[in-house]
């Protein structure tokens, strides 16, 4: 059992991801918004009166609550598959052939491994087949899956898989740079450090189709 433990430690240290999808349980929605809402409330008070704060405290008293609010409707809202974005796509009249890059897309995520903050940029980018997505859904879909504990490889991975089914096309790619604060703020506690990670589908796995991508961004980084 001591070995098995050390295991998932040295895993969720080494920020190592265990599948493509969020581990999720069959009866993940079976509670409301609501009562997950409550149920995460206790929970939270239970931990800060175990840590010795004082509940009774003006400035503590709504934290409890707030927490709850922000797990399951801001920060982890992207769980629920009834808040993924419809990414509308349309007939790409115009006929443009290149690729279109989508620079910069902030990333607010959250380590699964110690529920700290990710906070970093995307970059994502596409050659049409025939249809073309909005812009504004392309940052939505960032948004969307990062809104989840998450691994940054499992999400670039997600990124460009979404993408691809709404485009019809395998020519879909993304990289993301990213801060950990597990890394920068405790553990090695190494400030300075990003993570980047890469998935490249389609054409965008040819040499020069993913130079010309990494040139558009400004990323001078080999693979």
């Amino acid at each position: 059992m001591d070995n098995i433990l050390d295991d998932i430690e040295e895993i969720g240290d080494n920020h190592i991801g265990a599948s493509y999808e969020n581990p999720m349980r069959e009866d993940a929605f079976e509670k409301s918004d609501l009562e997950k809402i409550a149920s995460i409330k206790e929970d939270v008070a239970n931990i800060m009166d175990t840590l010795g704060l004082d509940l009774r405290d003006d400035s503590l008293r709504g934290t409890p609550q707030r927490v709850a609010k922000m797990f399951v409707n801001e920060i982890f809202a992207g769980l629920n598959p009834d808040r993924k974005p419809k990414a509308s796509v349309f007939n790409n009249h115009y006929k443009y052939g290149e690729m279109l890059v989508e620079k910069n897309i902030t990333v607010y995520s959250t380590c699964e491994h110690h529920l700290l903050p990710i906070v970093g940029k995307a970059h994502v980018a596409y050659i049409s087949s025939g249809t073309v997505v909005g812009l504004s859904k392309m940052n939505r879909i960032v948004d969307y899956y990062a809104k989840r504990p998450q691994v940054q490889e499992r999400l670039t991975i997600q990124i460009v898989k979404e993408l691809q089914k709404a485009l019809g096309t395998d020519d879909v790619a993304c990289v993301i740079d990213a801060k950990h604060l597990c890394v920068n703020s405790r553990g090695i506690r190494d400030i300075e450090s990003s993570t980047v990670t890469s998935e490249f589908g389609g054409k965008f796995k040819e040499k020069d189709t993913k130079r010309e991508f990494l040139d558009y961004i400004k990323l001078d980084t080999e693979f």
